[in-house]
């Protein structure tokens, strides 16, 4: 069993908030961390057995009548019980009373949103992280605002890069013997979201259109956002197609990352940009194979920058720093993957290259964000396909991807 970024910040938050809350895709490994706290006195109850869930939306409060201590699993199936939940806590604020799992971002639905305020907390889970993978402790975010780096001469580079790239996070996929299976449990696991999931938050119109709409966006990760563009390919309305990507964003298939701006700069680009939230799932829904992507490496770039987005966010859940993630884009062209933004208003940046050397002019648009954020710049790395550290001049640095995980 493999030990979860999350389980420290699950452990804080129960032993002093009533409600917690595990958001996540599904089959990430949400349950599995909740149910090791089954034998501390905890009950367990799950929102996909029919039974349970008939009797929690026939009559909300007397199901939580009849839970203390309780793990409930899939809310987002009777988003109703929350309310219900409120109530009991406001009468009982004893800590770690419920301990609940979401594959939907609840919390967003506007009938809820509200009704836990103050009394809940909280915490994001995704696919494995590599650093989860390997049993290692994560510092590249801390080792990274103080520009501290380190060469890697056990780093995972070439095509045992690309594998570890395709393979993505989630258990039941890495757990596969060869890459067929693990596309055929991708492939039913994509269906089984866009056909069940997605009705438990919302009423889709066209809903036969989203394995076409989800392969155009798959085809768009990494790049700016345009709705009118997504839209038109199911032949609906810009709205539309900007709700369908808000609805696969509660589902956690897939972010939206705002960008980065100040007002110094007066030419910069405001749109957002897409990445799907697990490179494993987003090379499934692009058809890329090893094999493909060996004789095509111009293929592995969209997925190794979506890659490193989502282990960022990863290592995000089991930090003390308190970031917040955007991209930049000036008027030039000139941009930075990944922004990093501390509370103290401290700021990195990270640039994704799927190459094995680097030059100068890869850090053009990390100057142009270090011009534009002034003493707030802590450090700039463009990750790379190789073992070692470079300097690039002040603050900045090319170094191996595997700093991500070792």
């Amino acid at each position: 069993m493999y030990k979860r970024i999350a389980e420290r910040s699950v452990d804080e938050a129960l032993s002093d908030t009533p409600v917690v809350l595990i958001v996540g895709p599904r089959r990430c490994g949400k349950t599995t961390l909740a149910r090791k706290l089954e034998g501390a006195g905890r009950s367990y109850v799950t929102l996909d057995d029919q039974t349970a869930l008939d009797a929690a939306k026939s009559d909300p409060n007397g199901f939580i009548r009849g839970l203390d201590l309780a793990i409930i699993d899939e809310i987002q199936r009777a988003p109703e019980l929350l309310l219900a939940i409120k109530k009991t806590v406001d009468e009982d604020y004893r800590p770690g009373r419920f301990l609940l799992t979401g594959s939907a971002n609840v919390l967003t639905l506007p009938r809820v949103a509200d009704s836990l305020a103050g009394r809940v907390e909280t915490i994001q889970m995704f696919p494995l992280a590599r650093a989860e993978i390997e049993g290692a402790a994560p510092s590249f975010l801390e080792r990274l605002f103080e520009g501290k780096l380190q060469s890697q001469g056990n780093a995972i580079v070439g095509e045992e890069l690309v594998q570890l790239v395709l393979l993505g996070g989630f258990p039941e996929a890495i757990g596969r013997d060869s890459e067929k299976r693990r596309q055929d449990w991708l492939r039913s696991y994509l269906s089984s979201i866009l056909t069940r999931d997605l009705r438990d938050i919302a009423d889709v119109e066209k809903l036969t259109e989203l394995p076409k709409f989800v392969r155009l966006l798959a085809e768009h990760s990494g790049q700016l956002v345009n709705y009118s563009q997504f839209g038109a390919s199911v032949n609906v309305s810009h709205k539309t197609g900007q709700r369908y990507v808000g609805l696969l964003e509660q589902v956690f298939l897939m972010a939206t990352v705002q960008p980065w701006f100040t007002n110094a700069l007066k030419r910069i680009v405001k749109t957002p940009r897409l990445h799907f939230l697990d490179s494993g799932l987003l090379a499934m829904a692009r058809g890329l194979t090893f094999d493909r992507v060996k004789a095509d490496r111009a293929t592995f770039g969209a997925l190794l920058e979506s890659f490193v987005f989502s282990e960022v966010l990863k290592l995000m859940t089991g930090s003390d720093l308190r970031l917040t993630p955007y991209h930049f884009r000036d008027g030039d062209m000139r941009e930075v993957d990944i922004v990093l933004e501390r509370d103290d208003g401290m700021i990195v940046g990270v640039e994704v290259k799927a190459s094995a050397t680097v030059k100068a002019r890869d850090f053009a648009g990390m100057r142009a964000l270090a011009q534009a954020c002034g003493d707030r710049f802590a450090f700039g790395v463009v990750l790379y396909d190789s073992t070692d550290v470079v300097p690039f001049g002040d603050k900045l640095a090319a170094a191996p991807l595997s700093c991500l995980w070792r």
